[in-house]
């Protein structure tokens, strides 16, 4: 991540996994030069989203899309919904990562 795209989102997203690696995982990008990784994220998050392990897997490889996650209800959110809606399609291509 640039520092200018952290700049420009100023958003902690948290996310909620369940099944298989299932658990707590965040992407800060709020926090100086961001950051990624397991469990809470280091500052209170502004969206928190809940889904499967195996769909957080497809999103972030590029097989499901955040916004058809979210319509089928694969994908809950709590939070700055608008956060996310604007920034978490424009975001995943930077993640994409093959499995």
């Amino acid at each position: 991540m640039s520092e200018e795209y952290v700049r420009s989102t100023q958003g902690v997203f948290q996310f909620e996994l369940s099944g298989d690696d299932g658990g707590t995982w965040y992407i800060d990008l709020k926090t100086k030069g961001g950051s990624a990784g397991f469990g809470k994220p280091p500052v209170t998050a502004d969206v928190v989203m809940s889904m499967s392990s195996a769909d957080f897997v497809k999103m972030f490889t590029g097989k499901l899309k955040p916004t058809l996650a979210f319509m089928s209800g694969k994908l809950s959110v709590k939070g700055d919904t608008v956060l996310v809606a604007m920034s978490l399609e424009k975001m995943l291509p930077q993640f994409i990562f093959e499995h």
